[in-house]
């Protein structure tokens, strides 16, 4: 039961569109990124600016389905202490339990997935060498300076927001989890 609000969000957000059509999640350019982009669009280049845009966010698409696998071997994995955690803690335990889990190897595994989607478009080079002057000028800040890096700890967010909407349903209505569940189980067994 645990995986089935991870492995949902999974479904939602690793599909085309998954990002992209979702107001929650979809990725904007940094902040940093705004002011430089309305410039573009005032010079007729609007079109690079929503092609980066397109393609952080079908980074992220293709990432997203890498981490199955992760969050499924932290279900596995899982101490008793965690289980404690999980059963004492707030709303939003099973979401911060995966984030504590997996954040920090998903990262390592989302950001190759990310570069070579960003390498084809070249506005991403671009981006990466005007973030790296606003960094030098303490206009951008941290990871922000690198599309990659960025795109990445998006996707991350997007996942665990994900993950805290699908724990929230179940949690509002634990018997209907629980009984889809087990019509699951029967169905198989027919």
């Amino acid at each position: 039961m645990l995986d089935e609000g991870a492995s949902s969000a999974i479904a939602k957000l690793g599909v085309p569109g998954g990002f992209f059509n979702n107001p929650k999640v979809k990725i904007p350019l940094p902040p940093a990124l705004d002011e430089f982009a309305k410039g573009m669009r005032m010079v007729g280049r609007g079109k690079d600016a929503d092609e980066l845009v397109a393609t952080m966010n079908q980074a992220a698409e293709q990432a997203v389905p890498e981490a199955k696998e992760l969050l499924v071997n932290a279900v596995k994995t899982m101490s008793v202490q965690d289980a404690k955690k999980i059963l004492t803690g707030g709303n939003d335990s099973v979401t911060q339990f995966f984030q504590d889990k997996t954040a920090a190897p998903l990262a390592v595994k989302f950001l190759p997935i990310v570069k070579r989607a960003t390498d084809r478009v070249g506005l991403a080079q671009k981006y990466d060498q005007f973030a790296g002057q606003g960094a030098k000028l303490g206009l951008i800040k941290g990871d922000a300076a690198n599309i990659e890096q960025y795109v990445t700890d998006k996707a991350l967010d997007g996942l665990y927001l994900m993950i805290g909407e699908e724990e929230h349903t179940i949690r509002k209505d634990p018997g209907a989890a629980g009984s889809a569940i087990v019509s699951k189980v029967f169905a198989a067994l027919r």
